[in-house]
């Protein structure tokens, strides 16, 4: 991934929900060009972002042998922008699928101080882990995102 857009999970429910923090950092490169001089996070990397923790999400719940990959957006709402200095808070919740599908449906939310900033349903594909990424490698990344060191 080019950009890990998910810095801290702080809860999750296997194959249910997962919530996690997105910190928006004035040195994020993509703010340089998004807007000059107006910095503003673009939407669809909140949309990225909420894909992201559901990866995490079906990640942990498979030990680690699947991940998540969006094929299609069902409906996005934008409400207002994320800037530098915001502490984005996601939640992502299953809201098709069950234990074994290949596809998954989940609802996302990203807000900032209670206010929402992003509220999208997406759906994709449940591959194997190992087919772009090492399993390994990865869950002891979720251990430092979820602060579960050993």
């Amino acid at each position: 991934m080019r950009y890990l857009l998910i810095d801290h999970i702080t809860d999750w429910k296997s194959g249910e929900s997962i919530k996690g923090v997105k910190n928006v950092a004035m040195s994020e490169d993509f703010l340089e060009f998004h807007f000059p001089k107006n910095p503003i996070m673009p939407g669809v990397l909140l949309l990225e972002a909420l894909t992201q923790l559901a990866g995490w999400l079906e990640a942990a719940s498979s030990d680690f042998s699947n991940w998540f990959l969006i094929s299609r957006v069902v409906k996005s709402n934008f409400y207002s922008f994320a800037l530098p200095g915001d502490q984005v808070e996601l939640e992502v919740n299953v809201i098709e699928g069950q234990e074994g599908v290949k596809s998954k449906m989940y609802r996302g939310i990203g807000t900032v101080n209670g206010k929402k900033k992003i509220v999208a349903e997406f759906e994709g594909e449940v591959i194997p882990f190992e087919e772009i990424e090492d399993p390994d490698e990865q869950r002891r990344f979720f251990q430092v995102l979820a602060r579960q060191l050993k």
